[in-house]
């Protein structure tokens, strides 16, 4: 079984973690998608809101487990028996950071990571963006999935 793990603080959901998720579960038996708790980072919403929001998203998709863990996520991985860590690179930065992360997993473990590009139409979105939208009371609702939205 080719078991991935999706890891993210996931603060909240955005349309570009869906674009990835949903072209992931093509390419693997079971995704994982792993909130990471730091507790050195303040977050817009609680853990229990940003687990709802993604299990809600992906209710319907039986590929799609929603886990939390701490620590380093090779660990996690090992623990729950997941041969990949799967994400997204937006652009040229996230691609010099993620290179560094897998270099270093890889060094840590047997895990691999794939990469998989955001949609074009997706790459611009960001968490932090979408929290800043948020928080000056703008129309966040084309930037995230219909479970990240409320009235």
């Amino acid at each position: 079984m080719r078991r991935a793990v999706f890891p993210g603080s996931f603060d909240p959901l955005t349309l570009g973690h869906a674009d990835i998720i949903q072209r992931g579960i093509t390419l693997f038996d079971e995704l994982v998608i792993a909130i990471g708790i730091n507790s050195d980072k303040k977050y817009m919403f609680t853990l229990e809101e940003r687990k709802k929001f993604i299990t809600e998203a992906f209710k319907d998709e039986p590929k799609i487990s929603v886990l939390t863990y701490e620590g380093l996520t090779v660990d996690f991985c090992k623990k729950i028996n997941a041969g990949f860590i799967l994400r997204g690179l937006r652009n040229p930065a996230d691609f010099e950071f993620e290179k560094a992360i897998a270099h270093t997993n890889r060094k840590l473990s047997e895990i691999e990571t794939v990469f998989l590009l955001t949609s074009s139409g997706k790459s611009y979105i960001s968490s932090s963006i979408v929290r800043d939208v948020i928080r000056n009371n703008g129309d966040y609702t084309g930037l995230v999935p219909d479970s990240v939205r409320w009235k």
